[in-house]
């Protein structure tokens, strides 16, 4: 659950009601006894000790339910001056440093000294502290840091007296503070819980301009670097074939086979100049590759412009759903971009009905991605989960689709159609050559795998830190190195395309168009059965609806990567081939 708490520089008053109320998201139930207006307040620099919220009795439904809920390591997850919660833990590779938890466990499971039976123990004492910063000019104190400590604490009372009882298990006149969980509280039908709490208030040095710095801080840059590092090797190695390339085709060709060449290196060389005639043919379902490119370059657009966003620092974390938000518009408004490349291709494939292009352009992507997001929320919705998507903002999403994408593909496809068609560098024959035997190396499906490991590889460890983010609750922010690997992807796709097109080419098979795309969109597959594995490696996930969930919003994503890397790789293959058939004469 998530608990929005106001904050203001001279009091705040902090939603502690969530700890009896212990709303919990997927079974969306609330322990009995507390109203939700049930709250506690404390004062901004008022350091309190152990505090009574209130006392619940744990029913047999109650008792299953919180049990499910440690099982799954559910997390409590409050905000105070926008700030998140946090529980700070000592690293083990460096002494005095810590990493930030996001939220807090319901509870934990452990076992009794002596005993080998597992019981669940949930954290109903929370000990938070609040670090602030003194302007000691306008003596104005801001908040730079939320912490807890939760504990779980089994507490001892004479005469329950709602907020009034004397505890005798925390007690600060007595100097009893809690510091550990040596005497547990049990989950257990028919057992009474007490919630408690502590405030402190420290001084701290950090200024409020930059609090995040210790929520984002970068302790495994090294990983990081070394990831950059392997995806330029990777670069350097293509780029090194694609020069050979580019020298044997450009100047030994253009050169007319000079004297030194070899009668085998001669018909290696004219093995791609045979099939001018047919290099340039509209391919199969040529309707449906200009709609794919459209959307890759949508995508495209869409990505570089976050990227540029948020490496200059537009997209705060202090804002929250920032980034989600500006992806969203930005892709709504690049259907512009969309429509208008779809009808160039479509143009020079010599179709003339841009309407349906531009239709289809509008909701093959969203669509099947809208159809595969509903069925989840749905899913979502079931398990009565205050996770789930509302309507009004589903609506919103629709309305955004309808009112303002697709009457911008609309237009960009109107733009691009109403320009004049690109025209080929050669001219294409009437009858179509006959593709000849290929070799086994050079079977379709054989290169098109072969083709997406390279983009894979070059962006795959950064990978592991996005999906840790993501599915571990961990903060990413690290922007530069998420751009250095974007860019570095581009230029794998491109040129690992480029080298397979001109492989194929000299073979003499002319069919290039779908296989350019697949080449190095076929990295989608790669990403998809990399999260397959990351989820038997890395995640604890049992229920069989966050499974779908996760699988679910994975299928979206490698359809979206498929689509960019897809796209890349295809107008790579378009400008390599009009290159090098344009820079030759064809008698």
């Amino acid at each position: 659950m998530t608990i929005s708490l106001p904050a203001t520089a001279a009091a705040l008053s902090v939603v502690l009601a969530a700890l009896c109320l212990l709303v919990v998201p997927a079974a969306g139930f609330y322990l009995p006894g507390v109203a939700p207006n049930d709250f506690e307040k404390f004062e901004m620099r008022v350091p309190q000790m152990c505090q009574i919220v209130c006392k619940i009795s744990v029913g047999e439904k109650e008792g299953k339910v919180l049990k499910e809920k440690i099982e799954d390591e559910y997390r409590v997850n409050m905000i105070l001056d926008n700030l998140p919660l946090v529980v700070p833990i000592q690293r083990v590779d460096q002494e005095g440093a810590y990493f930030y938890q996001h939220g807090f466990h319901v509870g934990a499971k452990g076992q009794y000294s002596g005993s080998k039976d597992e019981k669940y123990f949930i954290h109903n004492h929370l000990s938070f502290t609040v670090k602030y910063h003194r302007d000691a000019q306008r003596d104005v104190s801001r908040i730079v840091a939320f912490e807890v400590k939760p504990y779980s604490v089994k507490h001892e009372y004479g005469q329950w007296n709602d907020k009034k009882t004397h505890l005798t298990t925390c007690d600060p006149n007595a100097k009893r503070i809690i510091t550990s969980s040596d005497s547990p509280q049990e989950v257990e039908a028919g057992k009474d819980i007490v919630f408690t709490y502590d405030v402190d208030f420290k001084e701290s040095d950090i200024k409020w301009a930059s609090r995040w710095d210790s929520y984002l801080l970068m302790t495994d840059d090294q990983i990081h670097w070394f990831s950059i590092v392997n995806s330029l090797m990777i670069v350097l190695f293509l780029s090194g074939m694609v020069a050979m390339i580019m020298l044997r085709t450009l100047y030994r060709d253009i050169s007319k086979y000079n004297q030194l060449e070899t009668q085998e290196e001669a018909q290696e060389e004219t093995g791609w100049k045979l099939v001018h005639g047919d290099v340039f043919r509209p391919p199969a379902n040529s309707d449906w590759l200009c709609v794919y490119v459209g959307t890759g370059v949508q995508f495209f657009g869409m990505m570089l412009v976050t990227m540029v966003f948020a490496v200059l620092g537009f997209l705060s974390p202090s804002n929250r759903g920032g980034l989600m938000t500006a992806m969203l518009l930005l892709w709504v408004f690049m259907g512009l971009l969309a429509g208008y490349s779809s009808s160039r291709l479509y143009k020079l494939f010599k179709g003339s009905e841009w309407k349906n292009i531009a239709l289809r352009t509008a909701f093959t992507f969203p669509g099947s991605v809208f159809t595969v997001f509903f069925f989840l929320n749905i899913l979502i919705w079931g398990q009565k989960s205050s996770g789930a998507v509302p309507f009004t903002t589903m609506f919103a999403l629709v309305l955004l689709w309808f009112g303002i994408s697709v009457p911008l593909v609309f237009v960009g496809s109107y733009l691009g159609f109403k320009k004049p068609a690109i025209e080929d560098p050669v001219k294409t024959n009437k009858i179509p050559r006959q593709v000849p035997e290929q070799a086994w190396y050079m079977n379709s499906i054989f290169s098109i795998l072969i083709g997406g490991i390279l983009p894979f590889g070059a962006v795959f460890i950064e990978l592991f830190f996005i999906l840790t983010s993501i599915w571990l609750h961990q903060f990413y922010y690290i922007f530069g190195f998420l751009f250095l690997v974007f860019l570095i992807l581009i230029v794998t796709c491109a040129e690992i395309s480029i080298v397979l097109c001109y492989f194929q080419l000299c073979s003499e098979d002319y069919l290039w168009w779908w296989r350019s795309y697949l080449t190095s969109g076929s990295s989608a597959l790669y990403l998809f059965l990399y999260a397959t594995f990351y989820f038997y490696t890395k995640l604890e996930i049992t229920k069989f609806v966050s499974a779908i969930l996760y699988f679910g919003y994975m299928l979206i994503a490698s359809y979206a990567f498929f689509a960019l890397t897809g796209t890349i790789g295809f107008y790579a293959c378009l400008m390599f081939t009009r290159l090098i058939y344009s820079s030759v004469k064809i008698e």
